[in-house]
């Protein structure tokens, strides 16, 4: 009688559903490489200009610093000058935020008072475009009677002390915008803005404090209407704009205005550096 050896079947490793579990999440993780694969880029508009500070300089520093760390494409409206009462002309167009999915307010026009122009930027931003400030756009449209604008930034802010080095304190590490941030960080020849009111919709995340130990918040996110917000009064000379703690702070930002960050402060999938 002849006999045969039965070969083993490498299948028989596994039991149907153990192999249909092993295809199911090689499928998920292939599913979530292409949806990250695809993801579109976030539409910024950046809006700089006025006086007082390196515009030329610094909107190349952000959009390129911030492109590098998110998957983030820009417009680049820079206007006005030096001056502080210049009106910027996209805000003047019905719609002016349409077909973005952020606005970065980097601009310097405290003199303009035109309460309609005014309202005309913080209604789209009302409507749920998210909105990321920086420094002296804190400042800008101070002196307009409308508190518009200081609702859509979360505080209200009319003057700031002299350039110079102070510390940063993180309020709030466990947020998704602070993790990674220094609990202290040591700012280099900036301006602590003062703040004179936080806004009921305002969350403190970091606070400057002088050698004086003046203290005021200078980050911080906000509620608009529709929108989230994150402003920081901090960003007054090249060095601390290009400075990576910086960057990846406003990136975090940016990021948690569109609903792009986990709660481990990481780009969602799709949104992180190309």
């Amino acid at each position: 009688m002849t006999h045969k050896t039965r070969q083993p079947n490498p299948m028989r490793r596994f039991s149907f559903p153990a192999a249909n579990v092993w295809l199911t999440a090689l499928l998920g993780f292939a599913l979530c490489g292409i949806a990250a694969r695809g993801a579109e880029p976030i539409r910024a508009l950046l809006v700089a200009g006025g006086c007082c500070h390196d515009y030329q300089a610094q909107k190349k520093i952000l959009t390129e610093g911030i492109s590098a760390r998110a998957n983030v494409t820009w417009t680049i409206v820079h206007e006005g000058g030096d001056t502080r009462e210049y009106m910027v002309s996209i805000y003047k167009q019905p719609d002016w935020a349409r077909g973005y999915d952020v606005v970065v307010h980097d601009e310097c026009f405290g003199f303009v008072t035109n309460v309609a122009f005014v309202e005309q930027i913080t209604q789209a931003h009302s409507n749920g475009v998210p909105a990321v400030l920086l420094h002296c756009s804190t400042h800008s449209y101070r002196m307009s009677t409308t508190d518009e604008w200081r609702k859509l930034l979360g505080v209200s802010s009319y003057q700031h002390e002299k350039l110079r080095s102070f510390q940063v304190v993180n309020l709030k590490p466990e947020h998704p915008i602070m993790q990674g941030f220094p609990a202290k960080w040591d700012d280099t020849d900036d301006e602590l803005y003062e703040i004179k009111k936080l806004w009921p919709n305002c969350v403190p995340l970091g606070k400057g404090v002088s050698v004086e130990k003046t203290e005021h918040v200078c980050i911080w996110a906000n509620t608009y209407g529709k929108a989230r917000v994150f402003g920081t009064s901090l960003g007054h000379r090249n060095e601390t704009v290009q400075d990576p703690v910086y960057l990846d702070l406003v990136t975090r930002g940016l990021l948690w205005t569109c609903n792009k960050l986990d709660d481990n402060g990481k780009p969602k999938p799709g949104y992180g550096s190309k």
